[in-house]
Parts: C-alpha cells; sequence; structure tokens
C-alpha cells in the first residue's frame, strides 16, 4: 500500500514538473530564450529524471520484476526514456530543440498511461512463464529506448521539413513583395538592397537552423539505432530460448524489422552528401509512423506471440 501509493504520488510530481518544463517553451516563443529559462527548463527535465526513475524503481521492489511486463509499464519506461535522450546532446542549441520534442513526448506518453488505460492495466501482475527470462531487461529496455531516439529524431527531422516548406512558400510572397516595393518608393534601388539584405539574413538563419535540426536528428537516430539493433539481436536469442525459432516472422518482428530497414535506408542516404537535409529527413519522417505501428499495431490487435501487451481504453 506504502508502496502504490509513493507510485501514485511520483506520477503527479513528474508529470506536473514536465507541464511546467512545456510552459517554459512556450514562454520562449513570446520572448528570446534566456540563461534563467534555459537553466530552469534543465532543472527540471533532471527533476523529472530522478521522479519518473524513483518511480520504476518503487514499482520494481513490490512488483518483484523489471517494470516492463505490460504496455502502462513500457510506457512509463518509455517516458523515462524522453528524459535520458533529452541529456544526451553537449551543445546547447541541439539541447533546446531537442527539450522541445522529448518535453511534450514524455508527457504525452504519461498522460496516456494514466488515463489513457483502463485502471486494472495500472496494477503490478505475476510474469507469465515466457517473460520470466534474464533477457526482459536486455531486450524491452533496448527497443524502449531505440522508439525514444527514434521518435525524437525523426520528430527533428519533421520539424526540418516544416520549415523548409514554408520557406519554399515564401520565396513567391516576398518577391511579388519586393516588385510592389520597388514601384511604391522614390529610391527604388535602394529600398531592393534593403529588402534583398534581409531577406539574405533570413535564409542564412533558416539555413543554419536547418543544418543544425539535421545535424541533431541524425545524432539521435543513430544512437537509436545503435539501441533498435541490440534489441532485435537480445530479441532473437530469447525467441530461441522461449520458442525454439530465432525468427518466426511474428507481427512484432515484422514491423520490428520494417522499421530497422527504414533507418538503416536513412542511415545509408546520408553516406551521399546530395542525399542529407530534406530527402533523408523524408525517408526518418515515414519511419515515425513506423515505430507507431510496430509499437502500438500488436498492442491494439492483441494477435501474434507479443500480444502481452494488448490493453483496452477507459471508456470514462
Amino acid at each position: 500500500m506504502i508502496f502504490a501509493t509513493l507510485e501514485h504520488i511520483l506520477t503527479h510530481i513528474s508529470f506536473s514538473i514536465i507541464s511546467i518544463v512545456i510552459t517554459i517553451h512556450l514562454m520562449t516563443l513570446l520572448v528570446h530564450q534566456t540563461v534563467v529559462l534555459f537553466d530552469l527548463s534543465e532543472k527540471a527535465m533532471m527533476a523529472t529524471f530522478f521522479c519518473i526513475t524513483g518511480l520504476l524503481v518503487t514499482r520494481w521492489i513490490y512488483s518483484r520484476h523489471l517494470p516492463l511486463s505490460d504496455l502502462y509499464e513500457s510506457l512509463m519506461f518509455l517516458s523515462w526514456s524522453f528524459s535520458i535522450i533529452h541529456m544526451f546532446p553537449k551543445r546547447r542549441n541541439q539541447k533546446s530543440y531537442l527539450s522541445a520534442i522529448t518535453a511534450p513526448s514524455a508527457i504525452f506518453t504519461q498522460g496516456f498511461a494514466t488515463s489513457g488505460l483502463s485502471t486494472e492495466m495500472h496494477q503490478s501482475a505475476i510474469l507469465v512463464p515466457a517473460l520470466q527470462s534474464q533477457w526482459l531487461m536486455m531486450h524491452v529496455s533496448m527497443m524502449l529506448l531505440s522508439y525514444a531516439a527514434l521518435l525524437c529524431g525523426s520528430l527533428l527531422s519533421v520539424a526540418l521539413l516544416v520549415i523548409t516548406f514554408r520557406k519554399n512558400l515564401d520565396i513567391p510572397r516576398k518577391s511579388n513583395h519586393l516588385l510592389i516595393g520597388s514601384f511604391s518608393f522614390v529610391n527604388e534601388k535602394r529600398s531592393v538592397l534593403q529588402n534583398t539584405s534581409f531577406l539574405s539574413f533570413i535564409n542564412y538563419h533558416r539555413y543554419q537552423l536547418t543544418q543544425q535540426l539535421d545535424q541533431c536528428s541524425y545524432r539521435v537516430i543513430s544512437l537509436g539505432f545503435t539501441f533498435l539493433t541490440i534489441g532485435i539481436l537480445s530479441g532473437a536469442v530469447w525467441a530461441n530460448e522461449a520458442w525454439g525459432s530465432y525468427w518466426n516472422w511474428d507481427p512484432k518482428e515484422t514491423w520490428a524489422f520494417i522499421t530497422w530497414t527504414i533507418f538503416a535506408i536513412y542511415l545509408h542516404s546520408r553516406t551521399n552528401q546530395s542525399f542529407q537535409g530534406v530527402d533523408s529527413a523524408i525517408v526518418a519522417s515515414i519511419g515515425f509512423l513506423i515505430i507507431w505501428i510496430c509499437y502500438f499495431g500488436v498492442n491494439l490487435l492483441g494477435i501474434g506471440l507479443h500480444s502481452y501487451g494488448s490493453f483496452t481504453l477507459t471508456t470514462n
């Protein structure tokens, strides 16, 4: 009873802290980001990390097994993984971009886990025989860490595409503005030069931003791909131990392989400099959808050998 109460308290504290982090990021949209706001968001994410860590450890103690056995526990671990990914970059600008992804992702996964699932799924249960293996920690933790990293990297690629798409839409509009301005002002040449200088500055700033997003996305996806590879390999060993075969083309295994293939294509495309940027970002954006299919597809349908995490939504 004490452990359940402590888990409940830590859940609400971490949820509240992440809400504060998101509020801080919304404030930076209205004013320029300051050192004070940046340091405050960093401390808040650290507090969130320790709260979710305490939550998982508490559940581990009273359930007597690693909290990775069902969808509720995996979502909480995924939220914890987002806070881990947040600490990965060393550069301040990359950490700022990533924090804008990790904080909403963490609050989304926690909100869905606590409100979107039935209350029965919040209760810890005895592991089924197939999950009573030392491979549980290695396989599931690596897969969830890979999901968190790949989702963050893919969302950064989506942001790159949005900025590039808006830039292409703004070019005709600004060209018309220059033509109208040249006929409206007396000093025609001076007006055109000023507007051209301003547009050059904006384009250079956007170019820098897209380059930073591209590099940050590449680093995070590379990390996630490594975790995904380890997770699939450890899962194959576990499958051979539990079911007598390394690969069974189970729906979960199939979609995990598709996910691995998509991001392998992404990493391979970046070896050619002409495919970096928008082209590779499109591949990563496709991977974003594939990850959610891989993570929730089997759980929604409740089919296959990986049907332990099937769930029902609350009807409240």
